[in-house]
């Protein structure tokens, strides 16, 4: 057996991984669907029905071949407007847009600056050999200034997260000045930040009041908060123009489904229709975690720190075995194993707050 050893090795550490499927009798604190919309039926039916009156019902080629379909143009116009970007282009994962950001904006001579808990995706997409990547402390802004200041890149692009995925915490909003001080690139993953802050729930540039500028680059995807599948990049026309030119993910794959387009247009229709309520139900169940946990979210991410990879995994046992569903987060993907529980809006405020205390009780016998 080829990686025998590596497996068992694994094993010991309590870093073992293995694929469950999905129990719908599970109470879901766990996945990335904050809003439910994955559970919407009328959204669905009503992307079925589009599409039914459509010609055809895939993309068939890439967007510079054949792929590019006025459902793809009219989501990426919406996006536009919702987010107050010049242009946009949508794509087949949130971990294919940050490979497409990376691989294609930091040239030869440039330096890209990344917070330490950027995402897999973006740190995978650092180590290719003709990126000169700088990690900084995660949101420490002095370091960040400090090391841009010092820089003699031809280009600095900086990379951070609008709410990070394990910590849960946003991005600062000093970073936006520091880049525009610098004339650098600001990159803003807002996979899951996108439909859970700011005043329209776009995210951490609506959060803040941030109009984009010419150097700001949003990634948002759509399996999370829009209940769909995809990504979209939003930037300055040419910026745009750019990577549809050399980013390598647009470039040579098939275009974002037609579906998971559509889904995910009819999802952006209904957060900025639904705005107010969900707003209401998103802060009613932040006030459930404080209340129970003692722990503030900015988003719907609610890490409880158990320090045990082996613990992590039981607590999350334990759960599962009382009805509910919670991520079990062990190193090395996080620097201390987490139970990662989401406050859907999904699940009632009645099952979030017994959830909540069955995790407390846990969390303290460990």
């Amino acid at each position: 057996m080829f990686y025998e050893n590596e497996l068992k090795a694994l094993k010991r550490s309590g870093r073992y991984r293995t694929r469950e499927v999905l129990s719908n009798k599970l109470k879901d604190f766990s996945s990335n669907d904050y809003l439910g919309l994955a559970h919407n039926k009328l959204l669905h039916q009503k992307t079925v029905e589009l599409l039914n009156n459509s010609d055809i019902h895939a993309s068939k080629a890439s967007m510079l071949v054949s792929g590019y379909h006025q459902i793809h143009k009219d989501f990426e116009d919406a996006l536009c407007l919702a987010n107050d970007f010049e242009a946009g282009v949508v794509l087949g994962s949130g971990f294919n847009a940050n490979i497409a950001l990376m691989e294609s904006l930091v040239r030869k001579g440039d330096t890209l600056f990344m917070d330490e808990l950027y995402h897999a995706s973006g740190v995978l997409a650092s180590n290719l050999k003709h990126i000169d990547v700088v990690f900084f402390k995660h949101n420490d802004m002095d370091e960040l200034k400090t090391l841009l200041k010092n820089s003699q890149a031809k280009r600095k692009i900086v990379a951070v997260e609008g709410i990070y995925s394990m910590d849960g915490d946003l991005c600062k909003r000093e970073v936006f000045d520091i880049v525009d001080s610098a004339n650098a690139l600001l990159i803003v993953d807002e996979a899951h930040s996108s439909g859970i802050i700011g005043e329209k729930l776009m995210g951490v540039f609506d959060y803040y009041g941030i109009v984009p500028k010419v150097n700001h680059i949003k990634m948002g995807t759509l399996g999370k908060a829009y209940g769909s599948f995809g990504a979209f990049i939003l930037a300055d026309e040419h910026i745009v123009e750019y990577l549809i030119n050399r980013a390598k993910p647009i470039i040579y794959a098939t275009s974002l489904s037609l579906y998971d387009t559509l889904l995910a247009h009819k999802s952006l229709e209904y957060i900025l229709q639904n705005c107010e309520s969900l707003k209401d139900e998103i802060k009613e169940r932040q006030l459930v975690v404080k209340e129970e946990l003692g722990i503030s979210v900015a988003g719907l991410i609610v890490p409880v720190v158990i320090d045990d990879n082996k613990k992590v995994i039981e607590i999350k046992d334990m759960l599962i075995a009382q009805g509910y569903s919670v991520g079990g987060i062990r190193q090395p993907t996080v620097p201390r194993a987490i139970i990662r529980l989401i406050a859907r809006v999904g699940e009632s405020v009645e099952e979030l707050r017994a959830v909540c205390k069955s995790l407390y009780v846990m969390s303290e016998k460990r």
